[in-house]
C-alpha cells in the first residue's frame, strides 16, 4: 500500500505554479515526495471537472492505495470531489478552494456572451499567452458540482480574507456544520503567496499526522 501525496493546481494554472512548487520543495526537505498532477485535461480549451476527477482518481494509484490531496482554487474543488466519492482520500489541504464555481460565475459579466459564443477568452498563467475556454467546461461542472462537496475526512483549508475571486464566505460556510474540517483565515488575496511560509508550516503538523 503507497500514500501518496498529490497536489492540484488552479484554473489557468500548471504543475508548475509557484504554490505547487513551493509546497513540493517544501516537503521534500521532510523526505516527502508531492506530486504536482496536470489537471488541464483533455486541454486547457476543453478542460473538463469530471476529467480533472478521473486524472485524480488514477493518481492515487490501486484499491488498497491512500492518498491527500492538497488543492488549489478549482483544483481544492476537485479534491473535495474527489474526496466525496473515493475512501482512499485520507485527508485534504485545500486553498482558497472554488466552493459554488458555477453559481458565483453566472453573476459574472461575459457569461451571456460565453453561453451565447461557446467561448470564453482568459489568459492561461502557465504561458502568460490569452487561450479561451469552451462553455462545455461549465455545463460539466454545473452537472457535478451541486451543493458543497460530502466530504468526511480531515480537512485544513486556508482562505484569503481579502479573496475577491472566491469569497471566503463560501469556506466559512463549508466549516461551520462540519467538525472534521478546520478553517484558517489568513491576511491575503486568493493568490495565498503573501502567507505562503507560514501555510506550509501550518501543514507540517497536519501532514505527518
Amino acid at each position: 500500500m503507497a500514500l501518496r501525496h498529490l497536489y492540484l493546481h488552479g484554473f489557468a494554472s500548471g504543475p508548475s505554479s509557484k504554490k505547487g512548487l513551493a509546497f513540493a520543495a517544501h516537503f521534500a526537505a521532510r523526505g516527502i515526495t508531492i506530486e504536482r498532477l496536470d489537471l488541464n485535461v483533455p486541454s486547457f480549451e476543453h478542460l473538463r471537472l469530471s476529467a480533472m476527477i478521473e486524472t485524480t482518481r488514477a493518481a492515487i494509484g490501486g484499491p488498497d492505495d491512500r492518498a491527500i490531496l492538497i488543492g488549489s482554487s478549482l483544483g481544492g474543488l476537485t479534491a473535495a470531489r474527489v474526496a466525496a466519492r473515493d475512501p482512499r482520500v485520507t485527508s485534504l489541504v485545500l486553498l482558497a478552494p472554488a466552493f459554488q464555481l458555477i453559481s458565483r460565475w453566472r453573476q459574472l459579466p461575459g457569461w451571456d456572451d460565453w453561453e451565447r459564443t461557446g467561448w470564453r477568452e482568459v489568459t492561461d498563467y502557465t504561458t502568460n499567452q490569452p487561450a479561451r475556454v469552451d462553455f462545455d467546461f461549465a455545463r460539466d461542472v454545473a452537472a457535478i458540482d451541486i451543493g458543497f462537496p460530502d466530504v468526511r475526512v480531515p480537512t485544513l483549508i486556508f482562505h484569503g480574507l481579502h479573496d475577491d475571486v472566491v469569497p471566503i464566505a463560501y469556506s466559512r460556510e463549508f466549516a461551520a456544520t462540519r467538525p472534521h474540517v478546520r478553517l484558517v483565515e489568513l491576511d491575503d488575496t486568493h493568490e495565498l503567496i503573501a502567507t505562503l511560509e507560514g501555510t506550509l508550516s501550518t501543514c507540517d503538523s497536519f501532514i505527518s499526522a
